[in-house]
C-alpha cells in the first residue's frame, strides 16, 4: 500500500506499506476463547431450560396418570418456585378428587343397604299374592332392582379399586372367555392366533371383554372374536351380525345406565352399565374402545390395548408374536 501526503509548504511524504499476505483472521487465543464461552452459554442454557421444563413433563405425565388412577401417587414438588406451587395444587386436587370418589361409593353403599331392606319386605309381602302370573312379575321387578342395586355398586367399586398389573397372554385369556360363552350356549367363535403378551389388571379387563362379547351375543345373535397385533399395539376385534346401532346412538351407548329401546326389556336388557364399565377399563389401560357399524350388517366392538399397560416398562419389556420380531428386525 503506497499513500501520498502534501504538505502546507508544497512538499510531499511519500510511504509504502506492506500489508500481511495471509488476510485479516483471528488469532487462536481469541477463537479458542470465543468457542469456550460459546459451549458455556449453551450448557448454562440446556441446564436451566431442562430445570424449568423436566417439572411441566413430569406434571403433564401425572395428569394423564390420574386421569386412569385416582390413587396414583403424588408428584414431586421439585423445580423453580412456581413449579412447586403447581406441583402442590396437583396433590391437592388428587387428593380431593381420592376423597370424593371415596364419598361417593360410601353414598351408594349406603343407598344400596337402604334400598334392600324395603325391598326384601316387598318381596315377603309379595308372596302372599295369590295370581301367580302377577306374583313372578312382581318378583321378577325386584329382582331387577337388585341387579341393578349390584351393577351400580360394581360400577363404583371398579372406579376406586385398583388391581396389581401383571403380564398374561390375551389370546390365551380370550381363548378362556369364549370357551365359557360357548359352553354357555352362546354363538361364539374365534380366530385363531399367536400368543400375544400384555401387562394389565387380568380380572378388570377379562371383565370388560366378556362384557363386550355377552352384549354381542345378546344383541347381535352372535361374537365373532379376531385379534390383530402390530408393532405398537394389539387390535381385538368383535363383529356380530345384528342390527347394528344407530349412528346418532353409538356415543351415547358408553354413558352409564343409557339402553337402548330395544334393550329395555328384562329378557335381554341390562342395567346399562356393561359398556361403561367396558370403556373405563380399557381407558385405564391407555386402550381405546370404538363401536363401527359394519357395512354388511351388524356390529364392530374394537378395543386397541398398547403392549405393555399405561406406565409400564420399556420398549426392551415387548413380547412379540414371531412374524411381528422378524419384522421388526429387518427393520
Amino acid at each position: 500500500m503506497r499513500a501520498a501526503i502534501r504538505l502546507t509548504d508544497g512538499t510531499w511524504i511519500i510511504f509504502t506499506a506492506a500489508l500481511p499476505s495471509s488476510g485479516f483472521g483471528l488469532s487462536w487465543p481469541l477463537l479458542a476463547a470465543f468457542l469456550g464461552m460459546t459451549i458455556v452459554v449453551i450448557a448454562a442454557s440446556v441446564w436451566a431450560v431442562r430445570r424449568v421444563t423436566a417439572p411441566l413433563g413430569a406434571m403433564a405425565a401425572a395428569a394423564d396418570r390420574l386421569g386412569r388412577d385416582v390413587e396414583a401417587p403424588p408428584l414431586p414438588e421439585i423445580g423453580t418456585l412456581e413449579t412447586r406451587q403447581a406441583a402442590r395444587a396437583f396433590n391437592l386436587m388428587q387428593t380431593r378428587l381420592r376423597q370424593l370418589v371415596e364419598s361417593r361409593t360410601r353414598m351408594l353403599a349406603a343407598l344400596s343397604h337402604d334400598l334392600r331392606t324395603p325391598l326384601t319386605l316387598l318381596q315377603l309381602r309379595i308372596e302372599d299374592v295369590e295370581n301367580d302370573e302377577e306374583r313372578e312379575r312382581m318378583l321378577g321387578t325386584i329382582a331387577s332392582m337388585n341387579d341393578m342395586i349390584e351393577a351400580t355398586l360394581a360400577f363404583a367399586r371398579d372406579n376406586t379399586m385398583v388391581e396389581p398389573r401383571r403380564r398374561i397372554d390375551l389370546t390365551a385369556l380370550l381363548a378362556a372367555i369364549v370357551n365359557d360363552l360357548a359352553d354357555a350356549g352362546g354363538r361364539v367363535s374365534m380366530t385363531p392366533a399367536a400368543p400375544v403378551t400384555i401387562v394389565c389388571q387380568p380380572v378388570a379387563l377379562r371383565r370388560a371383554l366378556v362384557n363386550l362379547l355377552d352384549n354381542a351375543v345378546k344383541y347381535g345373535g352372535s361374537a365373532d372374536v379376531t385379534v390383530n397385533p402390530n408393532l405398537y399395539n394389539v387390535t381385538i376385534t368383535v363383529n356380530d351380525h345384528g342390527p347394528g346401532i344407530p349412528e346418532a346412538e353409538l356415543g351415547k351407548v358408553f354413558e352409564p345406565f343409557y339402553r337402548l329401546e330395544s334393550s329395555r326389556s328384562r329378557e335381554t336388557g341390562g342395567s346399562g352399565l356393561g359398556l361403561a364399565i367396558a370403556e373405563a377399563t380399557i381407558k385405564a389401560h391407555g386402550g381405546k374402545l370404538e363401536l363401527v357399524n359394519r357395512a354388511g350388517g351388524g356390529l364392530s366392538a374394537r378395543v386397541t390395548l398398547p403392549w405393555l399397560g399405561a406406565d409400564q416398562g420399556g420398549q426392551d419389556d415387548i413380547r412379540m408374536p414371531p412374524a411381528e420380531q422378524h419384522q421388526h428386525q429387518q427393520r
